[in-house]
Parts: structure tokens; C-alpha cells; sequence
């Protein structure tokens, strides 16, 4: 599908044919290659997009490969896509304002200690750790021990040993 068409773009094209034939799988072939329209036919459900000046041999490698369930895109568009989900991905550096503290709590957590162990570890007591813990689920926005460790494992809030 071009993105050039009478009548209607391909654009529009792609979003009605996924509408209405969500098996069928459309391959974008056009010239553009500006991030617009590139991410406009990605969302209308473009299965790919490959530019005009690929090799012959590429487009009918492009055009198997959806067929197969692939997503072939022309190299430079591929980065364009890369570079805009990574701009999309959190920050892995995200500052919750954890205190000292609670910095040291939460990364005993994340070592799998107890409460009553942290407590010794840091000389503080039980209900101590617990508070920390209330202010730590309020800080990055969770609801259990389980999903505060999570975060602080997936976001790589602590450096890894």
C-alpha cells in the first residue's frame, strides 16, 4: 500500500481494510519516510513499511515475511521506531525522593530480608521498618511489598551486585 493514493491516502486505507478484514495484513511501500506519517500507517495497523528505493529482492523478501507474520521495516525506518520507543520507555533513573532511609530499607527488601531482619540490620525497630514501608508504597506509587520490589527490580533503582 502507497501512502500517495487518489481519493483516499493509504493511511486511511490500511485503518479501514484492519477495521473491516483484520486478518488481512498490509505492507506499506511508499517514498515518505518522515516520522508522521511513518507512525500514523504503524498505528493505523501497517503489518510494515518499507521505502520505494529498496532492492526488488528486498520487497519480495518484505512481502514473504508478513505473509509469515513478520514486521519488515527498511532499515532507517526500523531506528525511527526504535528511537521513538525508547523515548517511550520510562526513565530508568526515575527519582521517587526515597530518603536515605528508605533507600536502605527498600534495598534490604530487594535482597529478600524480613521485616525484623532489616530492623537488626539497620537498628531500628519493627514499627520503624513498617512506616519506612508505608512512605516507600506512597513514594513509588504501590500497593504490596511484592510490587515494591518489582519496581525497584525492573526500574533498577538499586545498582546490581
Amino acid at each position: 500500500m502507497d501512502i500517495d493514493m487518489p481519493k483516499r491516502n493509504g493511511i486511511e486505507a490500511v485503518k479501514m481494510i484492519r477495521n473491516n478484514f483484520p486478518i488481512v495484513q498490509v505492507l506499506m511501500f511508499t517514498v515518505f519516510d518522515d516520522d508522521e506519517k511513518v507512525f500514523a500507517a504503524i498505528k493505523a495497523g501497517a503489518a510494515g513499511y518499507i521505502l520505494k528505493n529498496a532492492e526488488p529482492q528486498k520487497l519480495l523478501h518484505a512481502i514473504s515475511e508478513v505473509y509469515n507474520g513478520g514486521a519488515p521495516m527498511t532499515p532507517g525506518i526500523a531506528r525511527k521506531v526504535l528511537l521513538q520507543f525508547q523515548d517511550m520507555l520510562p526513565d530508568e533513573n526515575k527519582d521517587y525522593h526515597l530518603s536515605q532511609r528508605e533507600k536502605e530499607v527498600l534495598a534490604l527488601l530487594v535482597e529478600g530480608h524480613p521485616y525484623k531482619m532489616i530492623a537488626s540490620k539497620l537498628n531500628i525497630t519493627y514499627d520503624t521498618v513498617r512506616a519506612h514501608m508505608k512512605k516507600i508504597y506512597e513514594k513509588l506509587h504501590v500497593a504490596s511489598m511484592t510490587e515494591a520490589v518489582a519496581k525497584a527490580i525492573n526500574q533498577k533503582l538499586f545498582p546490581a551486585k
